[in-house]
């Protein structure tokens, strides 16, 4: 027998070596279906809000280009304490430790609980300001609806950030279906109080925008109290109940989450500088521009958020593979993440270019909103591929600990290519809207290449977290 064929894989080594690619990929499906559906459900708070607020008034739907951008903006970069939470937990339960788990989980509770805290008292004391500044050319009804919405959803900071990291450790255990079950009962609390307190239904003040917020909170409120109840299960992966509660434990496994975190933080405050900064470009085309963009947002949220879900799988399944010894199980948890993110992204692209003007009036019947939206659509079926690549492969990289590169990528692409390319598009060649879609279009271009490289590199594989 040659060398080479004493080397070559036996029949049955080739059959176990397809079964568990089949294993990696039907797990990365089992986890991110869950985490779609939850991703979906988070963003359908949004999109009820705004379609909600549509039938109130154009100024209401328009006050959520300010308010939603700007909570979403606060909440996501205190929120990227997911990443460390989810890389440690997650190798902790492919290294089967328990313990490190347990004080993981309870660490990070207990700072979302601290930070939202803080969040909140000083949110809400600037958030008339920041309102009036992104919102000062869409009028003084604009700014006094986002004024009431930020009020609202702001105070309710503690409740969403304990719900993010409880979902997060949940999630890198292995478990995503209680998170989706509690997001459909935290998006029925939401339905229920838009149709009251925006409207005036039964007696309540009519509130519009602001009724929005309150809705939205109390809808948070009640899934971080779901989420932490999950946790406090003996059986689950991840359990917040069994071992002594040692202060040391809890406080050294919080540190290997904000090292690991750090990276990601700074990433999330530059992405959300330029952002925006993109918000403010969009605000000086006016009232229409930016209640069409709202619209186009809530559409292609579905999109990015079913990215986002593909990523939360791919985050766990790397991470736990990783802790388990297992890198090469981890790439292939990575490439049938991509090939998931890439046929769903892909099938929204086709349906945004197919029929754009059916999915613009889901959300509203206004013609001249109608008009400045549909060209923005064709733009946003090109960007699909990208940003479901760029998606995929960033929660990839964090799930295995390797924050610092995310951290350059957003760095180059949020602060010099979205804004370098929007403002061209917009100030330079006079695309107005549809510039703002081209910029954020060349940016997830860029994004895709950069992670490609990074990701062949191989980097990742060998981080200690």
């Amino acid at each position: 027998m040659t060398a080479r064929a004493a080397d070559a894989p036996s029949a049955g080594e080739v059959a176990s070596a397809v079964q568990a690619r089949r294993s990696i990929g039907r797990e990365v499906v089992a986890l991110a279906l869950p985490a779609i559906g939850l991703s979906l459900l988070h963003t359908l708070v949004f999109l009820v809000d705004r379609a909600m607020l549509a039938a109130h008034s154009r100024e209401a739907l328009a006050s959520m280009q300010i308010g939603g951008p700007l909570v979403w903006s606060i909440f996501s970069v205190l929120t990227c304490f997911s990443v460390g939470t989810v890389a440690l937990v997650g190798r902790a339960v492919g290294a089967v430790d328990r313990a490190l788990a347990r004080d993981a989980a309870r660490g990070a509770l207990a700072f979302a609980l601290a930070t939202g805290a803080l969040t909140a008292v000083v949110s809400l004391a600037f958030h008339r300001e920041v309102a009036g500044l992104l919102g000062r050319d869409g009028g003084a009804a604009v700014i006094a609806q986002a004024a009431a919405y930020l009020r609202a959803v702001l105070a309710c900071a503690p409740t969403y950030f304990v719900a993010t990291l409880a979902g997060a450790t949940l999630a890198a255990g292995g478990n995503t279906r209680t998170p989706f079950v509690a997001g459909l009962l935290a998006n029925a609390i939401n339905v229920a109080g838009n149709y009251v307190l925006i409207f005036g239904h039964y007696g309540a003040p009519r509130l519009g925008a602001g009724g929005a917020g309150i809705a939205s909170a109390a809808g948070f409120t009640v899934e971080a109290v779901v989420l932490v109840a999950a946790l406090c299960r003996r059986d689950g992966p991840v359990s917040l109940l069994g071992g002594p509660w040692v202060a040391r434990a809890s406080w050294n496994a919080l540190v290997r989450i904000l090292r690991v975190s750090f990276a990601s933080l700074l990433e999330k405050l530059a992405y959300h500088g330029g952002f925006l900064g993109f918000v403010y470009v969009i605000a000086t085309l006016g009232a229409l521009a930016m209640a069409a963009n709202q619209a186009l947002i809530s559409i292609e949220s579905i999109a990015f958020l079913t990215a986002d879900g593909v990523g939360v799988a791919a985050a766990a399944v790397v991470a736990q593979r990783l802790g388990a010894a297992h890198p090469d199980e981890a790439a292939k948890g990575a490439r049938a993440s991509l090939l998931l993110g890439v046929a769903l992204l892909g099938s929204f692209g086709l349906v945004f270019a197919l029929v754009p003007s059916v999915l613009v009036r889901l959300l509203t019947d206004d013609p001249a909103i109608i008009a400045v939206a549909v060209p923005c659509m064709y733009v946003a079926a090109v960007a699909q591929p990208f940003m479901a690549i760029g998606t995929v492969l960033s929660q990839v990289l964090r799930g295995a600990g390797d924050t610092r590169t995310a951290l350059l990528v957003s760095l180059s692409c949020a602060l010099v290519v979205r804004l370098v390319a929007t403002c061209f598009a917009v100030f330079v060649l006079d695309l107005g809207l549809v510039g703002v879609w081209v910029g954020s279009t060349v940016d997830w271009a860029t994004r895709t290449v950069l992670l490609a490289i990074a990701y062949r590199r191989g980097r990742w594989r060998a981080l200690k977290v």
